[in-house]
């Protein structure tokens, strides 16, 4: 039986800090265990310019623990009237890595998100002439659609028509979570691939709703039929390069949470490597895992592999991991899995 597995420290290729005193709280969690992050911009306001990707930066290095060399990847959030130029400018700087496309309405402060697709093409074209990524939340939001049915409807009426209108144009589909997804990234060819969230491979939609609704497994796509769930650890653990890790932790105060219109957000920072060393040891994969977390997502943005290496470890005993994250917005509950999980990160 193996007890210990060593690989390239891994990234996390879509994650949420927020700001101010929730990004305090919560930047330590992801900077323990990952080297680099592709940072969301759906702030209030949301990063729109590169001049506010560089200052949302800033305060990210500045709230750092000191000695880390955690690497915040940046984003611009899209909009209607999103300027080409300004992306071009600060993609060629080296600020930002990506360009993310919020549907309007379709998650957390994604009010601002894109509704006429018409009035992006420019910085879409834009993006494809010099190959910067544009990652999609996609889902869409028109209400005669079921919310199961979101991620499917959007593939065939946004995300397909848009890459052959477009062909150049190299897209991530974010925080997958069906068949249909797995299946379309694995047939897209080296301009598109796919990231995958902890929590998706772990939990369907009865974990939210039998026995009781979970407010803390409520999350944006939501979580879908077994089957979907069974799809996605068949993409994560097969190694191949278009599906990477995208943990979609996204931390919201349990006031937020526990409400009568709960907020949508897993927050699986804290303990993301040790559930996955047990979810693919799980599925006789763990030769697979290094690269769903740590090859795949730096081959397709172009960027190299990190040299630091992380160690996980299999005791005996359950691995005992913090109920919450105490910050000064508030306590964030910390996701579980709903059984004992036996790997750790040693060190």
């Amino acid at each position: 039986m193996t007890h210990h597995i060593t690989l390239r420290r891994p990234d996390d290729w879509h994650l949420h800090l927020r700001d101010g005193a929730m990004l305090q709280g919560v930047l330590p969690e992801s900077a323990r265990h990952f080297a680099r992050a592709i940072i969301m911009p759906n702030l209030v306001p949301p990063v729109v310019t590169g001049a506010q990707a560089a200052a949302y930066r800033d305060r990210i290095l500045a709230a750092l623990p000191a000695g880390s060399d955690f690497q915040p990847l940046m984003t611009l959030y899209l909009t209607e009237s999103t300027d080409p130029a300004d992306v071009a400018a600060a993609a060629a700087s080296g600020l930002v890595k990506a360009v993310k496309l919020y549907p309007a309405g379709a998650t957390t402060n994604s009010h601002g998100g894109v509704r006429n697709f018409d009035k992006v093409m420019p910085v879409l074209e834009k993006m494809a002439e010099i190959g910067l990524p544009l990652c999609t939340h996609g889902e869409v939001t028109t209400p005669e659609v079921d919310i199961f049915d979101r991620e499917a409807v959007f593939i065939d009426t946004v995300l397909d028509p848009l890459r052959r209108r477009i062909p150049e144009l190299r897209v991530v589909m974010e925080h997958i979570t069906t068949s249909q997804g797995a299946a379309y990234a694995a047939e897209g060819g080296d301009r598109l691939a796919a990231t995958i969230t902890t929590h998706h491979l772990i939990i369907n939609r009865n974990h939210i709703l039998v026995g009781g609704i979970k407010p803390h497994y409520y999350c944006l796509p939501v979580a879908k039929r077994e089957e979907h769930r069974l799809a996605l650890r068949k993409a994560a653990t097969s190694g191949k390069g278009c599906y990477f890790l995208g943990t979609d932790s996204a931390p919201h105060v349990d006031a937020l949470k526990e409400h009568a219109c709960g907020c949508a957000g897993c927050f699986t920072a804290t303990n993301t490597m040790p559930l996955l060393a047990h979810v693919f040891e799980e599925d006789g994969a763990l030769d697979k895992l290094e690269a769903f977390t740590s090859l795949n997502g730096p081959a397709f943005y172009r960027l190299p592999v990190n040299e630091g290496r992380m160690t996980l470890v299999k005791h005996e005993a359950a691995t005992r991991f913090p109920d919450k994250i105490m910050t000064e917005a508030g306590p964030v509950t910390v996701f579980d899995p709903g059984y004992p999980v036996h790997w750790a990160v040693e060190g």
